[in-house]
């Protein structure tokens, strides 16, 4: 009886196990191994990632302008010496720079670098050294000429091996009381790994890179797949990607996609941010249904006890019974039962009355109970 109970049971159990797996795995497997929805979730990564960039670059814009216009900044450009200015505008752009660090605006950017240059892009001081004093920045940007010439704030990506500079930096000009231009200030937050693995935790999660002018290899990169960037079909997608418009890698590498897009809103960069994201959202996908297959476990579990539990509940009365009628059987007229049993307390009754019925014995009157 017991076995009966448990195979049924288990049975049951263990179809609406397999069932329930077959059906997980093929819903899941459109959800987290669609190429489609990871190419379109690539796609709102770099848009993500470049428009993070983009946000910290107006911050900085915004702060910058406000400290440029305070006769602080514009006392650098009216000392009255070349070497006067320069020890004023290192004074400060210390000061700046600290103030800098402490203000919201640059949560998780550090600025390193702030610079004060005249109004032909040739630097005049800067933060904490006597670097860059004569320097002709704009010559080696040209953006920031550009933005001299325009007389307004902007951005760019300061990428140099030669001048040791990995930076995005914002510029805002410096006019007098009567509005004419004096110069300008730039603050510069480094452009490294540990910024783009916080902009992809911000964002999206996806790995990030970016490149800069011609090169192949992204300057800055984090995530998992960063190591992607460097395949030929990255390469191709970063070349491609300089034309204007955000293309997709022809092939994945090592299980992921790539593409790669223009950085528009850093204009004169020329430079191209990467994405790469997984083909699948998980590595396996049996792993994460595992816990069906527990579950199915411990149904089986429960089963087996259960089924010990209510056959040995059934089939040890019946035992009794089934002994008791062999004794009568062979003799042993007298014996009547009494079992207290919810099931079959009322079966054995009606035995009693039954044997009575046909061995004649009035009610009340039977021997030994068994």
């Amino acid at each position: 009886m017991r076995w009966k109970i448990i195979l049924v049971n288990g049975g049951i159990v263990l179809v609406i196990s397999l069932v329930t797996f077959f059906l997980l795995k093929t819903s899941l497997a459109s959800k987290v191994a669609d190429p489609r929805a990871q190419r379109a979730a690539l796609v709102q990564a770099i848009h993500a990632a470049e428009a993070r960039l983009t946000l910290d670059s107006l911050m900085s814009e915004r702060w910058l302008a406000r400290a440029a216009n305070t006769d602080e900044v514009r006392a650098v450009f009216e000392a009255g010496t070349k070497d006067a200015r320069s020890d004023l505008a290192t004074s400060v752009a210390n000061q700046l720079r600290d103030r800098a660090v402490a203000s919201p605006e640059f949560t998780g950017m550090s600025p390193t670098i702030l610079l004060f240059v005249d109004s032909d892009g040739v630097g005049i001081g800067r933060n904490g050294s006597e670097l860059m004093r004569g320097d002709k920045v704009a010559e080696a940007y040209p953006s920031l000429g550009s933005a001299l010439k325009a007389g307004n704030t902007a951005s760019a990506l300061w990428v140099n091996q030669k001048r040791q500079e990995q930076l995005v930096a914002s510029f805002a000009p410096v006019r007098n009381v009567s509005g004419e231009l004096l110069g300008g200030v730039i603050i510069g937050t480094p452009l490294n790994d540990e910024r783009l693995n916080r902009i992809s935790e911000f964002t999206s999660g996806r790995s990030l890179g970016v490149v800069v002018g011609d090169g192949q290899h992204p300057v800055a990169a984090g995530g998992a797949q960063a190591a992607t960037f460097a395949s030929a079909s990255a390469a191709a997608a970063i070349a491609s990607a300089r034309g204007g418009n955000l293309t997709h890698a022809p092939t994945s590498v090592d299980g992921a996609l790539i593409a790669a897009a223009p950085m528009k809103e850093f204009a004169g960069s020329r430079a191209v941010l990467v994405g790469a994201s997984p083909l699948s959202l998980v590595a396996n996908l049996e792993s994460i249904l595992w816990p069906v297959f527990a579950v199915g476990t411990l149904g089986l579990f429960l089963v087996i006890v259960g089924g010990v539990l209510l056959g040995n509940y059934i089939s040890k009365p019946i035992s009794e019974v089934e002994e008791g009628l062999l004794l009568v059987i062979n003799g042993q007229r007298d014996l009547r039962f009494d079992l207290e049993h919810d099931e079959l307390g009322g079966l054995t009754s009606g035995i009693n009355g039954l044997l009575n019925s046909i061995l004649g014995v009035p009610e009340g009157q039977e021997g030994g109970e068994g």
